[in-house]
Order: structure tokens, then sequence, then C-alpha cells
């Protein structure tokens, strides 16, 4: 009795280019949104909170005042 042979060349990826084309463009799309949702969470993060209540003294105003 012979055994028997099982071709399992087409899912392997040094043999089928286009299942390896495919599996690297799945993740290049999956780290391109891995990036962009890591970039927006750092923005978030990091965001502009607002204009700081600043006390600046009257001899450096536009129209200064002196003593």
């Amino acid at each position: 009795m012979q055994p028997e042979i099982i071709e399992t060349k087409h899912k392997d990826v040094r043999y089928s280019w286009v299942s390896t084309s495919r599996f690297i463009w799945a993740c290049q799309l999956v780290l391109m949104i891995a990036f962009i949702i890591g970039g927006s969470y750092a923005l978030y993060k990091h965001r502009y909170k607002g204009k700081p209540e600043v006390d600046v003294p009257t001899n450096t105003l536009y129209s200064p005042k002196y003593k």
C-alpha cells in the first residue's frame, strides 16, 4: 500500500505568491490602522487645553503703566 500524498504547496507562502501578497497586504492594512489610531490617541492626549491665565507686569504692556 502506498501512502497518500497531500499537496500543500498551494498553502505555503514560499510557493504561492498570491497568498503571500494577500498576507503582506493584510499586515500593511492592520499596521496602518494601528498607526492611525495610535497617532490620533497621542494627539488627543496631548491636545491644547486652553489659554492659561498669565500675570503680566503692567510695565510691559502695550501702553505701560509706571508707578
